[in-house]
């Protein structure tokens, strides 16, 4: 890649004699001489080859090809400058980066407000989302490859701090024929039928969790993928009510009524990476995750972000 002629310092210079409407005005904001500024304004047009500006009148005003680079620098600038403060940012101890991993049953509703409010005080520092099913979680948090986990496992030698329960309903389709039994529905019926059942991401010691008492299962690899199965009628399964309620209101699922067991309510915990210290940025995630946890989940979308 061929290096570049003009120098930052040499667009800075150009928006600032536009921007100030002229050379000794941008010379005073500079705190530099005229004859600086438009020596390397000058400069600039001899390296690019083309004309920025033209005199009229006693006011220098951009050539057409001024203002498209012009504009296009301003972006340049501001990139550079945003750089060179993540740079700082990490030099006091700021991260570069938070990876963060989520069991898929976790609601969406409750990261997109907790990452909306984390992104203005960010400071540049990106998050990496990675969703897992299950022990899938406990693995990534394990080999250190993440800084904070979301899991409704207890995972072994860390402390995870409390967060809310997801419910979890069986349902099927409303013409399936546990529905047709309409009566109460027992395990010797549940038997009889085909569960959905969502597979384990992890690979050291998968979990099979909940009730698995049907003589045929099919495994599929989301939530997602589960639901889109149950709702044509393919087998019934146990889905968290929060993924599932437009379905639910639309009269393609319905809550199968058990003798016990229909809902269960698993509770959630976040955990951290236990061999590596909390991060300023990481810490604020924390907290927004916590503290957006606790909004309903009907208005998790809809409630104001919380002063900080």
């Amino acid at each position: 890649m061929k290096a570049p002629r003009v120098t930052l310092e040499q667009w800075r210079t150009l928006q600032a004699v536009v921007d100030n409407d002229g050379f000794a005005q941008a010379a005073d904001v500079l705190h530099r001489s005229q004859s600086s500024v438009s020596y390397t304004v000058a400069r600039m047009q001899e390296q690019l080859g083309v004309p920025l500006l033209r005199i009229d009148g006693r006011k220098a005003v951009l050539t057409e090809a001024g203002d498209v680079l012009l504009r296009r620098s301003r972006q340049l600038v501001k990139q550079a400058s945003q750089l060179e403060d993540l740079a700082h940012h990490m030099e006091q101890g700021w991260e570069a980066e938070v990876r963060l991993v989520v069991d898929a049953a976790y609601p969406n509703a409750r990261l997109v407000r907790a990452l909306t409010a984390f992104m203005p005080q960010s400071r540049g520092c990106r998050v990496r989302l990675r969703e897992e099913v299950l022990s899938g979680v406990e693995d990534v948090i394990n080999e250190g490859t993440a800084d904070l986990a979301i899991s409704s496992l207890n995972i072994l030698g860390s402390l995870g701090t409390e967060l809310h329960t997801v419910e979890f309903i069986a349902v099927a389709h409303p013409d399936h024929p546990l529905h047709r039994l309409q009566r109460v529905v027992t395990a010797e019926d549940l038997e009889t039928q085909m569960q959905v059942v969502i597979r384990d991401s992890g690979r050291q010691q998968p979990k099979d969790v909940g009730w698995l008492g049907a003589e045929q299962r099919w495994t599929v690899g989301s939530l997602a993928t589960a639901a889109t199965f149950v709702s044509s009628g393919l087998g019934f399964a146990w889905l968290p009510r929060h993924l599932i309620e437009r379905e639910l209101m639309a009269g393609s699922l319905k809550p199968l009524l058990l003798d016990q067991g229909g809902s269960r309510n698993p509770l959630f915990y976040l955990y951290s990476n236990k061999n590596k210290p909390l991060g300023p940025a990481t810490q604020i995630l924390v907290d927004l995750i916590q503290r957006f946890d606790a909004v309903p989940l009907n208005a998790a979308l809809t409630a104001p972000l919380p002063s900080a």
